[in-house]
């Protein structure tokens, strides 16, 4: 089950190098994403650690790295300033029982049914999103409790820093990987600012603004297990499951598109229910815990792969690694200016967004590009699964209609002089129009063939096609003869049947995807 590999010290050795790579690099991320939900750090510390550490043991994908992401975190922040953090820790655990029950279900297959533009929408969009959520640590508090933006040298000051950390972050790979750069860029920062005295904001200050308190700090202890403090009635359900369900959603259409791309990255095949499965067990646990829960990380699961890790032992070195900063290494965090953390993100925003999509767009179908800038919109409009679901939608529709016209029905005469249709292309509830419209009843002779060997009865509609057809022909007294259907069309056909000729061996024996043969 654990798939170490142990006996393969080159593999293990690996995984563990690029766990600690990992590790380092999510103490930030985890962080600046505690921000986005409006929580203390420590909440998407204790995330990070938890849906890391379970998914990699339990989860469908080795190698692929989960923890606190944006993506959950814009839709956790209304809920936190509405209801409280016990609330999002009631939620977290819902949306776990939710994605456990996908996984047992089997819903995971239903990724491959995302289109590739939609893909692209959502990415941008998911950028377009954590970009504007950054915007709110532009803000302070000011002497009557309001929040304000920053002004003055204190706002130069702040742009400064963000700017000096995304240049770090850019150009140190380029001499060196040997050390994760964004971690890099955090550390310089910090000591700029404390050894500068400048006046830049930094955790500790956030999240006393945050709190209301003035004392607040950021404890390092051990995650404790404790029942979220909600009423246990109908109205905290009516309350948190449109949010559990949102972020169920999201959760599992994030984690299963990181799959799919680890999976084409490492030429193998992960177990999307088995992952479906496996995040649900670390939201629920998180809600339990303390924490605000996750999903995969396409940018940390990208950083592991390309360090080398491939088998479980990665991802656990790199939950258990952040465990022992949080335990050890906690009051580090307190000093870490926010500019630190916000040039980190906009890094992230910058990677995240599919630039290449601009000079795409005159190039796919104009409906693919339609696509690309509706889910965009949408995501950042509503949310992920929202935007996804619309997408999927347009796209079928799109496909639909494209293909309603691709059903040919070619006429002709046999040596006996009946009238011949053969159909050609797929008959379904977009093409039936179409295909009745070809046929010529008043001009054909007394007896008529069609013949679909070349078609695929798709549903039902198709199905009640048939039998208007046959309706027709036979209220002008003509006889019609319906060949090369398969057997699960012949059962259906209520007005057509006895006009089907049995063809044992050429007849095909595909399924009706119908709501008849359920």
């Amino acid at each position: 089950m654990f798939e170490l590999k142990a006996s393969r010290v080159g593999n293990l050795k690996n995984d563990v190098l690029s766990g600690l790579t990992v590790a380092l690099a999510l103490v930030p991320e985890a962080v600046a994403f505690a921000f986005v939900a409006g929580v203390e750090p420590l909440v998407g510390l204790y995330a990070a650690f938890m849906v890391g550490l379970i998914t990699s043991v339990f989860g469908g994908r080795p190698g692929m790295i989960s923890g606190a992401t944006g993506a959950m975190a814009v839709v956790m922040v209304s809920l936190v300033a509405l209801h409280g953090v016990e609330y999002l820790f009631a939620t977290v655990v819902l949306t776990g029982i939710l994605q456990i029950l996908a996984g047992i279900f089997g819903l995971g297959k239903f990724i491959r049914l995302v289109p590739h533009p939609v893909m692209l929408g959502f990415v941008n969009g998911l950028a377009i999103v954590i970009f504007l959520a950054q915007l709110g640590q532009f803000k302070v508090m000011d002497d009557g409790g309001n929040l304000v933006w920053m002004q003055g040298s204190q706002l130069f000051t702040m742009a400064g820093l963000i700017a000096l950390t995304m240049a770090i972050i850019f150009f140190l790979p380029k001499l060196t990987r040997a050390v994760p750069s964004s971690l890099v860029a955090i550390v310089v920062v910090t000591v700029l600012a404390i050894s500068m005295d400048l006046d830049a904001r930094n955790v500790v200050d956030y999240v006393k603004d945050m709190t209301g308190n003035p004392e607040a700090t950021i404890a390092g202890g051990l995650p404790t297990f404790s029942i979220p403090a909600v009423p246990f009635n109908l109205e905290t359900l009516y309350i948190i499951f449109p949010f559990a369900l949102v972020l169920a959603a999201i959760g599992l259409i994030e984690s299963l598109l990181t799959l799919t791309l680890i999976d084409e990255l490492t030429n193998t095949r992960g177990r999307g229910n088995k992952e479906c499965v496996a995040q649900g067990m670390a939201n629920t646990a998180s809600g339990f815990f303390g924490a605000m829960g996750g999903c995969a990380m396409i940018g940390q699961s990208m950083i592991n792969v390309n360090s080398g890790g491939r088998g479980r032992a990665s991802g656990i070195t790199a939950a258990l690694a952040l465990l022992a900063f949080i335990l050890f290494a906690s009051q580090w965090i307190e000093i870490i200016p926010l500019a630190a953390l916000v040039g980190v993100m906009f890094i992230v925003v910058i990677g995240t967004f599919e630039w290449s999509s601009f000079r795409i767009m005159r190039k796919v179908p104009k409906a693919d590009a339609f696509v690309i800038v509706l889910v965009s919109g949408v995501t950042v409009a509503t949310d992920l699964a929202v935007a996804v679901v619309v997408g999927v939608i347009v796209s079928a529709l799109v496909f639909a209609w494209e293909h309603a016209k691709h059903v040919i029905v070619e006429r002709s005469k046999n040596d006996q002089g009946s009238t011949v249709y053969q159909v050609n292309g797929p008959l379904f509830f977009g093409s039936v129009t179409h295909f009745l419209d070809q046929f010529d009843m008043d001009n054909d002779s007394d007896d008529v063939i069609v013949d679909f060997k070349n078609s695929r009865v798709a549903d039902h509609s198709a199905i009640e096609a048939i039998d208007t057809l046959a309706e027709r022909y036979t209220g002008r007294g003509k006889t019609l003869h319906l060949v090369h259907l398969n057997q699960e069309c012949k059962q259906l056909l209520a007005k057509a049947g006895d006009l089907v000729e049995v063809n044992v061996i050429e007849d095909p024996n595909y399924h009706v995807a119908t709501d008849k043969l359920a």
